[in-house]
């Protein structure tokens, strides 16, 4: 039966998880040069346009649909058919379908989005438009039926995610280091600096993604209960642990604090703990956030020694993140706390380990290969590389004939 609590709770956290792809666009535009802002902010707000069509005729289906082979969902709800008011027998017992159905596509909205961070200011808009589109279909749509549908084969021999640390975070890290690979580095890079334009706009994107990650990972407990107010802890204390070991890593490499140190932290943590955070307490919580914090500084250090222009630190934060918060689930998961959950490593459940690893590295792959393939073939086909001339212009200019600020 309709649960008005649960239902009330899920059209809030619904809510929450839009405003954080919006939130994401001002976190990336700011940390851009000031003739690329609205480029930057265009090529993730426009994916609550693009992806919301998208969901209602394909994406839902595909994902949530009825199973077929483990693989995909079959297209049953095509056009949202048969999607109605009732509650979902499979997915959601105690709200609307169609309320779960709308809530699950914030998730998918903001997952291509994340992947922009890692080509910011090269790419023109029309091309990443159709490979957007095309990797929703052929990459998320199919790792979330994995993972998270019922049938999905992933999910039948035990792989765990709480809330996208594999069908957001993962995905999106893979997708990213494959566009760094065919696109290549801004004109430029290892010669000049990148500064950002505006800090103070990153950090209110921080506090809105922070603001929005309660619903984010919150919600994904689909009801106003223990386990959400489990993953809201979680959420916090993760975020709050990543920020204060980047800030810590900083001081004893830099001998200084940064404000971009402490947003990006901020934002590895809150990723790491997403696929954890129903299924662990308060402790393992902030010991999730703080090796956020470790792995993502090193990693977002990597990429200068390894020559990889990771714009926005895509890969070392989302990838990085959402990759060992997964397989930290393996070890600090507990029945005690989640009963509906799993026991991992530090439970007596070894095994469990064996499967979170398992899943980042199927995972991964799949969404490498597949977003590579594309990329290659639209960057033959179309160009998704804006021209030298319109690089050293701006994107704000060349792609949208519009500027954020009058000099």
């Amino acid at each position: 039966m309709i649960n008005a609590a649960d239902t009330a709770f899920i059209m809030a956290a619904a809510g929450l998880v839009l405003l954080m792809t919006p939130g994401l666009a001002l976190f990336y535009a700011g940390m851009v040069r000031s003739k690329n802002v609205l480029g930057t902010m265009m090529q993730s707000f426009f994916m609550i346009a693009l992806i919301s069509i998208e969901w209602v005729y394909l994406g839902y289906s595909m994902s949530f649909g009825p199973d077929v082979a483990g693989v995909i969902g079959d297209l049953s709800f095509f056009a949202l058919n048969g999607v109605t008011t009732a509650p979902s027998p499979d997915y959601a017992t105690t709200i609307p379908q169609i309320l779960f159905m709308v809530y699950q596509c914030m998730f998918a909205i903001i997952t291509p989005a994340l992947i922009t961070g890692a080509f910011a200011e090269r790419v023109r808009f029309v091309p990443f438009v159709i490979f957007a589109l095309l990797w929703a279909i052929l990459v998320y749509n199919p790792v979330c039926h994995w993972v998270w549908g019922k049938g999905g084969w992933l999910g039948n021999m035990g792989v765990m995610d709480f809330a996208g640390g594999l069908v957001v975070h993962v995905t999106c890290g893979a997708a990213a280091l494959a566009a760094i690979l065919v696109i290549g580095p801004r004109r430029g890079y290892g010669r000049q600096s990148y500064i950002p334009h505006s800090l103070p706009m990153t950090f209110l994107g921080t506090g809105l993604l922070w603001f929005g990650w309660f619903g984010f990972n919150g919600g994904s407990a689909l009801a106003a209960d223990e386990v959400a107010v489990t993953a809201f802890v979680a959420t916090h204390l993760g975020g709050m642990a990543g920020m204060l070991m980047w800030v810590v890593m900083e001081w004893f490499t830099l001998k200084r604090a940064t404000t971009l140190g402490a947003a990006s932290g901020a934002i590895a943590g809150l990723a790491t703990i997403t696929p954890a955070a129903g299924f662990v307490g308060p402790n393992s919580a902030i010991i999730i956030g703080c090796l956020a914090g470790m792995a993502c500084f090193a990693a977002v250090n990597l990429k200068t020694r390894l020559k990889l222009d990771d714009s926005l630190d895509v890969v070392g934060i989302h990838g990085v993140g959402g990759a060992v918060g997964t397989i930290c689930l393996g070890v600090f998961a507990s029945t005690a706390v989640n009963p509906g959950g799993v026991d991992g490593l530090l439970a007596g459940n070894a095994a469990q380990l064996g499967k979170q690893i398992f899943g980042v590295v199927v995972v991964g792959a799949y969404t490498l290969v597949v977003s590579w393939i594309l990329l290659k073939l639209i960057h033959s086909t179309m160009g998704l590389r804006v021209s030298e001339e319109a690089e050293v212009a701006g994107l704000d200019y060349t792609e949208h004939s519009e500027t954020a600020y009058n000099n």
